[in-house]
Parts: structure tokens; C-alpha cells; sequence
């Protein structure tokens, strides 16, 4: 045999054409059917089996499911990368403009309502995607404007007439509707940002602290109101204490810790310089001294610590950007960096000392999360007493179908 000669690869036989079932020209059309049973409210190309032509992007289809029995509506676009996002599952409930407004409603009614998040709050999630039964759009309040941030050309399309229902509930004035450039290439959403009236900066009050946040140089949509609840608590344990704040971004935290906490010291460290400066202007809107702010790597600031065994922290915060982008282990080391990331910042935490780590990957559970952790932790030659396991508030709903939309964990522990 020639040793050069390279073997045959065989080819994969072609799928087979998709056949419609019989009875489907009674079906409602637009339509798709479904390949597998799913509950899931993103349903990706592998798991659908076939659809009715002329299809027009963004538009609401009937969906039927393998055995030909109708299973609900959602926004179908064949050339996203999520072509069927599911807005209900319902044999007989129509998908029109009144079935919107009044998810609208209940996503509201949630925040204002029930969790009264008005009264702690001007910023906070209105609307959390599939956690609200709206896949495709997040909307976060700040004061009297409303940033949307749009990944689904159908959402895209039906946005101009929601917004004015939801400035009319939640009583605000001006918003801000944004896609990002590569989900709206992938979805053919051919618009820039949409502004009503939206200046650049915002100021508003949390939990008595104030902010600014920046809409043009801000991640996501410029703040992260899911850790609310975890810097109010966070706020109880610091009192008298020295705080360390790794990846502080606009400094949340660590205004927690000095405003509302009392701590006696905090030092906070991320290396966006962009961020540090907003959190120093962030410290001035409260007249708030006593923060060293340090533009620098987290990883060098620890490891430059370390090694000159400097006194250790009381409190350590570490909350990093998602390190995890990818299923494939091989070609994404964002566990491998968590596990760096936390074993050093376990090293800089005094004896006794509270630790609280967080991570926003969705694709690692809190199990895996806790593992990583820990893991950290024994390699770093001490032990973890956890005392809770938290996440975003409540005004970010997750849905039984869809439990990877709880992508933000945070432990809480002492370390000895």
C-alpha cells in the first residue's frame, strides 16, 4: 500500500428532502414543524424538521410539532442562527399584537408590583428575554430612559409599537433601542441604534447610592443592575474591614462596601481604563473618599501582591468579565482562567476573611461553578466554609424551559 496515498473519505448521504405530512395543507401557514419534542423557547436549525415557503423574515409562524399536532407560534427567520424563537406553547392561543402587550404587562407588573423595586431603585431589568417569555429582547431601566437591547429581527420589527405602551406603565420619557453588529448582520436587522430622546449619560440612585452610566462606552447596557441585591448584601459583612475588589468595573461594590458598609479601606482594580474613570466620577457623585482605584490587570495585581507578601484582605470581591464563550473546552480555557483567577485572589484573602466570587458564563452551572472554586481553593492550600449561593435579583426571571438563563452565580465564604 502507498504510504502517501491518502484513504477515500466516504460522504455523508444527503438529507432527505423534507416531505410535508399529510393533512398539513390544512395547517395555518406560515408554518413550521418541528423534528424533535422540545419546550425550549430558542430552537436552533437541527431541531426543526421543515417549514411552509415564503417564509418573510421575522414573521410569526404557526409551529406543529413532529406528529403534526399544533404546539404553538414564534418569530421565524431562516437565516438567523437561532431561525425559530418560540413566544408561547399553545394549541389554541393566537399570537397577536394583544398577546405582546400583555407579556409587556406582566413583565412589568412584576418589577413594579410585586418585588415594589421602585422603591429601592432606579435601575433595573424590565424585560429578561426567555425569563420573560420575550426571547430576543432585554430592556433595562436607568431613571427615565429605557435601554433595549435586540437579538431577533422579528423583536426588531414590532419594538416602535411597544415602547410607547411601556413608557406609558412605567412612566418614563426617552429610550435607547440597540443591536449588536454582528447579531444584526446574522438576522438582517438593517438599522443602526435607534435614539428617542436618550442623552449619553444617566444618573440615578440604587439603594441610596448614585451612579452614572455611560450608553456609549458601557458593557452590555451599561451597568450591571443584576448584582443589586448582591451588593446591598455584601454591604452588611464589610463593616470596619479592608475590601479588595478584583474586575470593579464601574465600582459597584466597592461603593457598596465604603458608602453603605463603612469599610475601612477599599482598594478596586480592573483594567478598563474607561470603567476606572467612570467609577472614580461615581465616587465624586457621592463624595465618596477613601477608594485607591488601580487601572491594571487583575491577574498582575494579584500576582505582584503575592509575591511581595503584602497584608492580606478582610473582604475579597472577585467578579470577572465571562471567561467562558464556548462548549468546546479544548478551544475556550475560560475554566482554566476561573480557576487561576480565584486560586489567587483566595491567596490575597486574610484567614477568617469573606470571599465572595462570581461568574456570569452561562454555559458553566453553578455545580461546575462550585467545583471550580473549590478546586481553587485546595490548590491555593486552604479551605472554603461556604455560607451562601446567590445570583442576580429577582427582576431577572429564569423559566423552567430555558435554566441556562442563569448565568450569573455567586458564592459566598470564608477561607481558611
Amino acid at each position: 500500500m502507498n504510504p502517501y496515498r491518502q484513504p477515500m473519505r466516504r460522504q455523508a448521504p444527503p438529507a432527505p428532502e423534507y416531505t410535508p405530512p399529510p393533512g398539513s395543507e390544512n395547517w395555518s401557514a406560515p408554518w413550521v414543524q418541528l423534528k424533535y419534542f422540545t419546550y425550549q423557547p430558542t430552537v436552533y436549525p437541527r431541531m426543526l424538521a421543515g417549514n411552509s415557503p415564503k417564509i418573510t423574515p421575522g414573521e410569526i409562524v404557526t409551529v406543529y410539532d413532529k406528529n403534526g399536532d399544533r404546539f404553538g407560534a414564534g418569530f421565524y427567520n431562516a437565516r438567523a442562527r437561532v431561525p425559530l424563537r418560540m413566544i408561547h406553547h399553545s394549541a389554541t392561543e393566537p399570537a397577536d399584537d394583544s398577546f405582546f402587550l400583555k407579556a409587556l404587562e406582566r413583565a412589568v407588573e412584576l418589577r413594579r408590583d410585586i418585588l415594589k423595586l421602585d422603591a429601592a431603585t432606579e435601575a433595573y431589568r424590565v424585560v429578561n428575554s426567555d425569563g420573560d417569555g420575550l426571547s430576543g429582547l432585554i430592556i433595562d431601566r436607568y431613571a427615565d430612559v429605557l435601554l433595549a437591547e435586540v437579538h431577533s429581527l422579528g423583536v426588531w420589527q414590532r419594538l416602535p409599537d411597544w415602547m410607547p405602551h411601556l413608557h406609558e406603565m412605567l412612566g418614563t420619557k426617552r429610550h435607547l433601542l440597540r443591536v449588536d453588529e454582528d447579531i444584526a448582520r446574522i438576522e438582517g436587522i438593517h438599522s443602526g441604534p435607534v435614539v428617542q430622546g436618550a442623552p449619553r449619560l444617566v444618573k440615578f440612585k440604587e439603594n441610596g447610592v448614585r451612579y452614572e452610566v455611560d450608553f456609549e462606552e458601557g458593557h452590555k447596557t451599561g451597568f450591571f443592575c443584576d448584582q443589586r441585591e448582591n451588593r446591598l448584601q455584601l454591604s452588611r459583612m464589610v463593616t470596619g474591614k479592608s475590601v479588595l475588589d478584583l474586575c470593579c468595573y464601574t465600582g459597584g461594590f466597592s461603593l457598596a462596601a465604603k458608602l453603605l458598609g463603612g469599610a475601612a479601606e477599599v482598594t478596586a482594580v480592573d483594567l478598563d481604563e474607561k470603567a476606572i474613570a467612570q467609577a472614580q466620577r461615581n465616587a465624586n457623585l457621592n463624595q465618596v473618599r477613601g477608594i485607591d482605584w488601580v487601572h491594571t490587570d487583575a491577574f498582575s495585581y494579584v500576582r505582584t501582591k503575592i509575591r511581595s507578601e503584602s497584608p492580606k484582605w478582610e473582604v475579597v470581591i472577585l467578579d470577572p468579565p465571562k471567561l467562558v464563550h464556548s462548549r468546546d473546552e479544548v478551544e475556550d480555557n475560560g475554566r482554566q482562567k476561573y480557576e487561576d483567577l480565584n486560586r489567587l485572589a483566595i491567596e490575597l484573602t486574610a484567614p477568617g476573611g469573606l470571599f465572595l466570587t462570581c461568574s456570569c458564563s452561562g454555559l458553566v452551572t453553578p455545580w461546575e461553578f462550585e467545583q471550580i472554586v473549590t478546586k481553587a481553593a485546595h490548590r491555593a492550600k486552604r479551605r472554603l466554609q461556604f455560607l451562601d449561593a446567590s445570583g442576580p435579583g429577582a427582576d431577572h426571571p429564569v423559566m423552567s424551559n430555558s435554566p441556562e438563563g442563569r448565568y450569573l452565580k455567586a458564592l459566598w465564604a470564608r477561607v481558611w
